[in-house]
């Protein structure tokens, strides 16, 4: 990819025009047997005012090549940015061949990108294993993002991303246990301006960027990329902008992940739910719980009440018809927010998390029915929010903890959320004295990798013990395997 001629050495917009535009890395995401999503965003400086880029109009070049030199280029092409994207870039690659590896690069500007590696997903009917690394929960201020370079290092084929990819308080709004390493250094975010400049920071974490340079993405959004426990049209606190703020956000979202163009919001609504598969190994149902949900309510017996919904009736449908279709040999649910059963009040009577599936059981019931009557061969659910590892059977019968174990949660923890947290918390031990469906928690920082294979899954909890200074090791706090057509946790 040759170098595009930057003008007249001598002027001041010549030499601005040499600094590198690519200070927020390469990401790549949502891979399908024959392509991929290829993401930049354009900046000089992630800190100013639209990344310091003055431009009306942008090209930029991309290539993508079997090797790390790009001599055996496959596709390139070129495509155009300005701000009215926020500079951002998606390209859509297709013609790529079936369960490959390829490396890609972007050129403008008379700079060239870093290189990113991504993959393609197998062939349909390919029993290819799947190697996927899932996090959520990645609050700049609470530390640094150690966990995504060890993500980096452990090159998986997916990475899920399950929301809270920011946070949009105003700095220092929201403090650590262990202390707040680093600012925002700004109000909130409630504007697609100040959104924004909040994915440039993050993208702007060497951490970060090697994570994203490392494999593909899939990402959703929980309630951090908006507002703090919004629910459908309902704010966490009363304002009369939530619509306006919710189509900023989505704005942002959409130009700093690497999605398609469905994806893409239309004022204050967005399709993020959506299905991928991995040939014969897996198919995975990734869900949206913000935006057609109920309000959330007390322990109360609204909470009961069948009409309500954290889904939505459509994509509840979705779900359920996917599920009915699927011949994959794991279903995998990826979504947001605790979806077993999870009491955390000691003594009677039971506490629940209106946030979580908690506040919805009934919607939850019908869809644990459903993949059991869909004969579903192995269920497994994928969730974040919640700042904890945990791992859970799930039961058919929440209830009744003698039931069967019909599928499979695995929690993962935060990247860095409230700091670097500890191997003996007591709300930890309480949720595991009431919770008998639990298997295991721990409050550290990390994530969660987990390899789908044709006969068994196996997770690792990966911890990291300190984010509130950067550079910690990793390590697998525990180990578990799911066998195929056995539901039911075996720790190794």
């Amino acid at each position: 990819m040759a170098a595009a001629p930057v003008g007249n050495a001598g002027t001041a917009r010549a030499a601005a025009s040499r600094r590198d535009v690519f200070t927020l890395g390469v990401a790549s995401g949502d891979p399908v047997p024959d392509g991929v999503v290829l993401w930049t965003r354009l900046a000089r400086d992630p800190r100013a005012t639209n990344g310091g880029m003055t431009e009306r109009a942008v090209d930029v070049d991309w290539q993508v090549a079997d090797d790390e030199r790009f001599s055996r280029v496959r596709a390139s092409g070129r495509t155009r940015t300005g701000p009215q994207d926020g500079y951002a870039v998606h390209v859509e690659v297709q013609g790529l061949p079936a369960g490959g590896t390829f490396f890609y690069r972007f050129g403008a500007l008379g700079r060239i990108s870093r290189a990113g590696t991504t993959r393609t997903a197998p062939p349909a009917d390919a029993l290819a294993p799947l190697d996927i690394a899932v996090a959520s929960c990645a609050n700049y201020e609470h530390g640094y993002f150690t966990a995504y370079r060890h993500m980096a290092e452990e090159r998986p084929d997916l990475v899920l991303f399950l929301g809270d990819y920011l946070y949009e308080e105003a700095a220092g709004t929201y403090r650590a246990k262990s202390g707040n390493p680093r600012s925002y250094g700004g109000p909130e975010a409630t504007t697609v301006e100040r959104y924004r400049h909040r994915y440039a920071l993050h993208h702007a974490d060497a951490d970060l960027q090697a994570a994203h340079a490392a494999a593909p993405w899939v990402s959703v959004f929980d309630d951090h990329e908006v507002q703090d426990n919004w629910a459908g049209g309902h704010p966490e606190t009363p304002r009369p902008d939530l619509p306006g703020r919710r189509a900023a956000a989505f704005r942002a979202w959409y130009e700093n992940m690497p999605v398609r163009l469905p994806q893409r919001p239309r004022g204050s609504a967005i399709r993020c739910f959506r299905r991928l598969g991995w040939g014969a190994t897996a198919t995975l149902h990734m869900l949206d719980t913000r935006q057609y949900r109920d309000v959330q309510v007390g322990n109360d017996a609204r909470r009961t009440d069948p009409r309500r919904t954290i889904t939505g009736g459509a994509q509840e449908q979705w779900l359920v018809d996917g599920l009915r279709r699927s011949r994959a040999r794991w279903d995998v649910l990826g979504q947001q927010v605790f979806f077993s059963q999870l009491d955390l009040m000691p003594g009677p009577p039971r506490g629940f998390n209106g946030d979580a599936w908690d506040g919805y059981p009934v919607e939850r019931d019908r869809i644990v029915a459903s993949w059991q009557q869909a004969r579903v061969r192995n269920a497994v659910v994928l969730s974040g929010d919640i700042h904890t590892h945990y791992v859970a059977d799930i039961r058919a019968d929440h209830d009744d903890p003698t039931s069967a174990v019909v599928g499979t949660e695995l929690v993962s923890s935060s990247i860095t959320s409230e700091g670097d947290g500890s191997d003996h918390s007591p709300e930890v031990a309480g949720a595991l004295a009431r919770n008998p469906h639990l298997r295991y928690g721990i409050a550290r920082r990390g994530y969660v990798t987990a390899r789908f294979s044709a006969d068994r899954l196996e997770a690792a909890v990966r911890v990291v013990d300190q984010v509130s200074t950067p550079g910690a090791p990793v390590r697998t706090a525990a180990r578990f395997t799911v066998a195929d057509r056995e539901p039911g946790l075996r720790e190794t």
